[in-house]
């Protein structure tokens, strides 16, 4: 919340991804945090939308989609006047459709696209739900993390470019077929 509390108060957008049933309670959080969620909706400096609407739009994770999708959900700050969007993204959908290959190749994408923007994403895993290789993956294709509260380099953080190498090679090995790049 200070992350989100802080980006406001300097006049950012919060961009938020999040499980659509946990909407009322995410919104209540932000509002506890000291935030005017209603005024913020409103003037478009908080949007809140569910995975329906990003990650699982036609019903199911489609890479490309989403990649086509981000830049635009991106800039649509710089459109309305924000100087940056703080982009939070809840990805515990991925253990329902079982695409966390999927999830990691997207991830790595989204890498190399981000630089350009010059926005601030956060990809939020609750540790509560997934497990430990699963956050131990995830964590590769982030260079920054933040852990107990405190932001650091990645020690894990393996580069976009080798990483898909890598997952593709996987892909290969388990399939019986080349990869495609």
């Amino acid at each position: 919340m200070p992350f989100i509390r802080e980006g406001m108060e300097q006049g950012d957008r919060a961009f938020h991804i999040i499980n659509p049933s946990l909407r009322s309670e995410h919104a209540q959080r932000i509002a506890e945090a000291g935030i005017d969620t209603a005024r913020a909706e409103v003037e478009g400096q908080l949007e809140v939308i569910g995975w329906d609407e990003a990650y699982l739009r036609g019903g199911s994770f489609n890479q490309s989609a989403m990649l086509s999708l981000l830049p635009v959900l991106l800039n649509n700050g710089r459109t309305r006047g924000f100087p940056i969007t703080r982009f939070i993204a809840d990805v515990a959908w991925v253990l329902n459709e079982g695409a966390v290959d999927s999830m990691l190749e997207y991830e790595c994408r989204v890498n190399l696209a981000l630089p350009k923007a010059g926005d601030i994403v956060i990809c939020s895993y609750d540790l509560d739900t997934v497990d430990a290789a699963m956050v131990v993956s995830a964590m590769r294709t982030h260079p920054i993390v933040l852990i107990g509260g405190i932001v650091q380099r990645n020690p894990f953080y393996v580069p976009p470019e080798e990483l898909l190498k890598e997952l593709g090679e996987r892909e290969s090995t388990e399939t019986g077929w080349p990869a495609s790049a």
